[in-house]
C-alpha cells in the first residue's frame, strides 16, 4: 500500500492568526492535523509543538526491519496504532514542559488527528474535534467521533446533529493534548483499500461544510492539490470563522 497526499491550511475569514498545524511525512507514513487552543500565541506554539515532536517520536520509532518487530524510544510495539499512542503521550509531555518554562503558555492545548502507516497496517488516532473521514465508492464514512460537549449531547439524544453546528458550546472539546498529568487517547486500526480517500482536517472544515458538501468535492477527479483548495474555498465562502486545514490522502496499490 502507497499513500501520497496533498495539504492546505488557511487563516480563515474571522481570524487574523493561524493556530493549525498540520504534518505530511509520506516516507514515515504520516499524515497529521493539529488545532491549538489557548490564545494568540499559545494555540500556534502548542499545535506546532504537538506536530513536531509526534513527528519526531513516529521517526525514531520505524521499525528496523519488515519482520524485526524492533523500535526505539520506548513506543510499545512497532504497530502503527501503538507508535501513534507513544507519540500522543509524548506531545502531551512536551507541552507540559513548555507550560512549565513559560507562564504565558499556561492554558494552551491542542486538538489532534493522525494517521500512521507501515505499508501494511493502517492506524488513526485523535484527541479532540480535529476529524478524519474515509471517501470510499462515492460514500463518505466518518473515521472518528469528536471528544467535544455537543458530540456528547447528540450521542445522549439531547442534541439533533443540525442544533449541534448552531449550538455556543460546539467549540468546548473534552479532550485536548494540554500538558496535563493524563491524555486519553482514542486509537483505532483502519481499513484501506486502492482507490480511498481519506481527509483529515480541523473544525474550521467540519463546522460550516456538511458531510455530504465534503463527500461532493471528494468525488471529483481533479488531483488532490485542486481539491483541498477547493475544501478551503467551501469553509470560507460558508464564513470561515475558524482556520481552516485539509489533509487529503490517498491510496494506491503497491
Amino acid at each position: 500500500m502507497r499513500l501520497t497526499c496533498a495539504a492546505l491550511t488557511d487563516p480563515g475569514r474571522r481570524r487574523d492568526n493561524n493556530e493549525d498545524s498540520y504534518c505530511v511525512r509520506e516516507d514515515l507514513g504520516l499524515f497529521l492535523v493539529a488545532d491549538g487552543m489557548g490564545g494568540h500565541v499559545a494555540g500556534e506554539v502548542a499545535s506546532r509543538v504537538a506536530a513536531e515532536e509526534i513527528e519526531r517520536l513516529i521517526g525514531s520509532t520505524v521499525p528496523a526491519g519488515p519482520t524485526s518487530g524492533t523500535a526505539t524510544e520506548g513506543a510499545a510495539s512497532s504497530h502503527p496504532g501503538d507508535r501513534l499512542n507513544a507519540a500522543f503521550v509524548q506531545a502531551n509531555r512536551r507541552l507540559a514542559d513548555r507550560i512549565a518554562g513559560d507562564a504565558s503558555l499556561h492554558g494552551m492545548a491542542t486538538t489532534a488527528v493522525a494517521l500512521l502507516s507501515d505499508g501494511q497496517a493502517v492506524a488513526l488516532a485523535h484527541v479532540g474535534d480535529s476529524r478524519a473521514y474515509r471517501y470510499r465508492a462515492e460514500s463518505l464514512m466518518r473515521l472518528t467521533r469528536d471528544h467535544s460537549w455537543v458530540e456528547e449531547q447528540i450521542r445522549s439524544g439531547v442534541l439533533t446533529p443540525d442544533a449541534a453546528r448552531r449550538h455556543p458550546w460546539r467549540h468546548v472539546v473534552t479532550r485536548a493534548i494540554a500538558g496535563t498529568d493524563d491524555i486519553d487517547v482514542e486509537v483505532a486500526d483502519v481499513s484501506l483499500e486502492p482507490g480511498d480517500r481519506v481527509l483529515l482536517c480541523s473544525d474550521g472544515l467540519s463546522s460550516v461544510v456538511s458531510d455530504t458538501g465534503i463527500a461532493a468535492v471528494l468525488r471529483d477527479a481533479r488531483p488532490p492539490g485542486d481539491l483541498c483548495r477547493e475544501l478551503v474555498s467551501r469553509a470560507n465562502a460558508a464564513g470561515g470563522p475558524d482556520n481552516v486545514t485539509v489533509v487529503l490522502v490517498d491510496v494506491h496499490a503497491g
